[in-house]
This record gives structure tokens, sequence and C-alpha cells, in this order.
């Protein structure tokens, strides 16, 4: 049985993400985000909502973890695809699947919404090490 071993959020603006991409074009898309998900965000309608989108899973995906940027996680070791239907998945590499490895984490779920001017991501690692009790 799996428990929950940390949860994250994030909520960011879309104009910030379209003003980075404006600013900064390849450099900025290649160090934030897989060869995958700038095919797959760039041949969507709404592609600026689909980068926050993918910005804001991985903020809440290190909350979850617990780790934030540091331990030498790379932007592009967490990468978001999708299942058959749309369903967002989390793919981790690197040091984010050796992180993970190291505090029992086997899956990372993952929940994204946007609109026109803001994206939202919600994450729970789960894994078979229990989550940390208040108090201990």
């Amino acid at each position: 049985m799996n428990n929950v071993v940390g949860i994250g959020t994030d909520i960011i603006e879309c104009s910030r993400i379209a003003t980075m991409i404006e600013k900064h074009d390849a450099l900025f898309l290649e160090r934030v985000y897989t060869s995958w998900e700038i095919e797959y965000c760039s041949g969507r309608k709404s592609s600026i909502q689909h980068y926050a989108g993918r910005w804001a899973a991985k903020e809440a995906i290190l909350k979850s973890m617990g780790t934030g940027w540091a331990k030498g996680i790379a932007w592009t070791d967490i990468e978001i695809t999708n299942a058959m239907g749309g369903k967002p998945l989390v793919s981790l590499h690197n040091a984010a699947r050796e992180w993970c490895d190291k505090l029992g984490i086997s899956e990372v779920l993952i929940s994204i919404s946007h609109c026109n001017s803001h994206a939202t991501a919600f994450a729970t690692a789960v894994g078979p090490n229990p989550a940390n009790k208040i108090g201990e």
C-alpha cells in the first residue's frame, strides 16, 4: 500500500511565462521544458497556458518532494506527458528520480488547470515511505 509522502501546489500568471518566452525564446524553453513538452505545448492553440501549466506542475512536484530546486535537480529532470485521454503523467529523470528513490517516493500524481490568466497544479507524492506525522 502506498502512503502520501508529500503534497505541493503552485499557481502562476500565464503572462509571466509569455514574457520569458518573448525575452529568451529557445534558451528559456530548452532550460525549463523537455523536447516532448516543447513539441506538445507549441502544438496547442493556447500554448502559453500549457507551458504555464507545466511550469506550475514542476514547482508543485518539487514542493511535494520537499526538496525545492536544491539537490542538483534541473527543470528538465521533471517531465509532464499525457496518457490517452489527456491525463497528465509525471516522469522523473536524473537527480529528481534519485531524490525520489531516497525519499521513498515511487510515484507523483499531478493535476493541472489553466485559464487565460493563470495556471495551477497540485501534486501528491506517494510511496511506501509513510508520511511524516506532526511532531515527529
